[in-house]
């Protein structure tokens, strides 16, 4: 730790900090946020980021009523399904027709719409996901303690495991589905789960298992595939930016159909947010219902600084480039280690600022969740709970193993930018 002592320039309180990170008063929060916004939101946003901040309180005042975690199916559910599905039908239609036109076209004017149309559909179609190319997966056969790790975890939600791992340099967990029969696949990025304990871990398995428990739409095939639908629509439509003399006749014939896009898209993501809302919340009590709610709450504290994580592995990358074959078969776990020594060093004066600026910002970076100061108030007020499953010593050893080519694997990925 390189600590600095200087008196504060707004109230004249002593200062002392790391001199690796922001330098700020905690007694009148002089410089606790000076990262400015690259841009300034659009009213859109701005009203999207309004509404996310009434939601999230009521939603924070309901949870902490110790009203029972259980996603719920309300009208504004039932009319996003709804919405999915007319967007859904939106693309049948141009396939159908589509195909219609060409076979009976007999190659004129008919059969060149239609392939257009059937290419418009393919463009909408719905994905069904696969697994990554470009990171190492583990199946159950490659890694058992870890699945079997995954499995007593996912009985605390309660819910099925996953069928296969992917294993990412980012500080971040997610779960998706992948093929037509919807498997399950959890992403884990090292650069969150090396710098997390091994209850924090299962802390995290919980939570990202606990989206699949509870039913969260955002994940689900049909709205999620609406989504992306609505998300192509408004990029083929898009006005064109700076435009020439043709291309603002071209902008005046897309002006409606990008209206009426951007009109279905912002509300499927207003009947959705509630609930994406919801489900963080309750992805949470899965996680303190697994790991306990000190560790939960521990694992709130380490998202606050992924950030930093994030950009020490860039630094390292860089280094790397700048060092060129010097050490080119440096051991992948040497990253790692790396990575763990500098977040655990991170003092808690920089944690307790992340806190205040994530106060004072709010839902101004990701709307769809709740910001982490939230959720960690929420876990706090419920009662606390024990750990339903514990790793040991021996877990964690065999865990490591099954994981050390992946991190060899990623760290070379890493080091080589």
């Amino acid at each position: 730790m390189e600590q600095t002592v200087q008196p504060c320039p707004q109230c004249g309180t002593e200062i002392r900090t790391d001199r690796r990170f922001t330098t700020w008063c905690s007694a009148c929060d002089w410089n606790v946020d000076p990262v400015e916004p690259d841009e300034r939101p659009g009213h859109v946003e701005r009203m999207r980021r309004g509404i996310a901040h009434r939601y999230g309180e009521r939603l924070l005042a309901e949870m902490t009523r110790g009203e029972s975690p259980r996603p719920r199916r309300d009208v504004a559910g039932v009319l996003a399904y709804a919405v999915a599905l007319c967007v859904h039908g939106v693309t049948v239609a141009l396939f159908v027709t589509g195909a219609l036109l060409v076979t009976l076209g007999r190659g004129g004017a008919p059969s060149v719409l239609g392939a257009f149309l059937l290419g418009l559909a393919w463009l909408f179609r719905p994905r069904f996901g696969r697994l990554p190319d470009d990171a190492p997966v583990l199946h159950r056969a490659d890694a058992p303690r870890l699945f079997a790790l995954i499995d007593e975890v996912a009985a605390c939600a309660p819910t099925s495991g996953v069928h296969a791992v992917a294993v990412t340099a980012e500080a971040n967990a997610s779960v998706s589905t992948y093929g037509v029969r919807q498997r399950r696949l959890l992403t884990l990025g090292l650069g969150l789960w090396e710098i997390t304990t091994p209850q924090e871990r299962v802390a995290l398995l919980g939570h990202e298992l606990g989206h699949f428990a509870h039913g969260d739409t955002r994940h689900g095939v049909i709205i999620a595939n609406a989504l992306h639908s609505l998300n192509s629509w408004r990029y083929l439509v898009a006005p064109i930016r700076n435009p020439s003399g043709l291309e603002v006749i071209l902008n005046a014939f897309y002006l409606l159909p990008f209206l009426a896009v951007q009109g279905v898209m912002m509300l499927l993501d207003q009947l959705t947010l509630r609930a994406a809302q919801r489900a963080e919340y309750l992805a949470d009590a899965t996680s303190a219902t697994a790991a306990s709610t000190e560790a939960a709450v521990a694992l709130q504290d380490r998202l606050l600084v992924c950030g930093p994580a994030e950009a020490l592995l860039l630094r390292e990358s860089n280094a790397r480039q700048v060092r060129g074959a010097a050490k080119r078969d440096e051991p992948g776990q040497g990253l790692w280690d790396r990575l763990a020594a500098y977040v655990e060093s991170i003092p808690e004066g920089e944690y307790e600022r992340r806190r205040r600026v994530g106060v004072l910002r709010g839902h101004s970076v990701d709307a769809t969740h709740p910001p982490t100061h939230l959720r960690r108030a929420c876990l706090l007020a419920r009662p606390a709970e024990p750990a339903a499953v514990r790793v040991d010593a021996a877990a964690v050893a065999a865990i490591t193993a099954e994981l050390a080519d992946a991190r060899q694997v990623v760290a070379r990925c890493v080091l080589r930018g």
